[in-house]
């Protein structure tokens, strides 16, 4: 499996605080079957404003760390990128990144209780790069959950959508939860990720597949977590 969205580097954002966490988070995810890891600390929002060489720096870090210990975890670069009027010329700049720095796919980060009203501007020029937005855990959205049809008017717009594990097991509440089983049920989303941050919350999607599997069925599910993932990190 490929987690999409993970804060897996240390001493960046509200991830890991050390090295060690992070490889015991890598061990987590190994252990539950993921293979690929997209580090995706944020970017300029209240919790961090990370820039691309920090997260190059620590992936490299990160990378040989994870060698020396034998663990068999491969870690991408990327970002989650919060939604802000200068986002696509922070992408072309390079100072924000795309996932696996392919210029392809950005991981976008709303604010929790609104979707701005310039959103549609940004995946429109965002579309023009050749550059698709992901929306990250629109399902915890507040503006979302109450009307999911604001989730297909971004995905009508070019966007995806990106469902956190832990929303579907209901660890971020009931609303999170029936959030997220509609946007499956409704085909809007197209990943499952798990979001994490720290060994207590570890990159595990185990328990999410099971959950979505009762709702969408196990094709559909392994698709969110496997071929649509892989298609996105791919390197051509």
């Amino acid at each position: 499996m490929v987690d999409l969205h993970c804060h897996i580097l240390p001493g960046l954002d509200d991830g890991p605080k050390t090295l060690k966490e992070s490889l015991a988070m890598c061990r987590a995810a190994a252990a539950d079957g993921i293979h690929t890891i997209v580090a995706t600390p944020h970017r300029g929002n209240f919790v961090a404003d990370t820039t691309a060489k920090q997260v190059l720096a620590g992936i490299k870090k990160l990378k040989k760390a994870l060698t020396k210990h034998k663990i068999k975890i491969d870690i991408l670069p990327g970002h989650e990128i919060h939604i802000s009027k200068d986002l696509v010329q922070d992408v072309e700049k390079g100072v924000a990144l795309t996932i696996n720095n392919k210029k392809k796919y950005i991981l976008l980060e709303l604010p929790f209780h609104s979707v701005p009203f310039y959103v549609f501007d940004v995946i429109a020029r965002l579309k023009e790069k050749g550059i698709t937005p992901i929306i990250a855990h629109p399902e915890r959205n507040t503006q979302i959950q109450a009307d999911k049809r604001v989730m297909k008017r971004l995905v009508k717009a070019g966007a995806s959508a990106q469902i956190t594990g832990d929303s579907l097991t209901g660890k971020f509440g009931p609303a999170a939860r029936r959030s997220a089983a509609n946007l499956l049920k409704s085909g809007l989303a197209s990943i499952i990720a798990s979001d994490s941050h720290s060994p207590a919350r570890p990159p595990a999607l185990s328990e999410a597949i099971t959950e979505a599997t009762k709702i969408v069925g196990e094709k559909k599910t392994r698709a969110l977590v496997e071929s649509n993932a892989a298609e996105i990190i791919k390197e051509e």
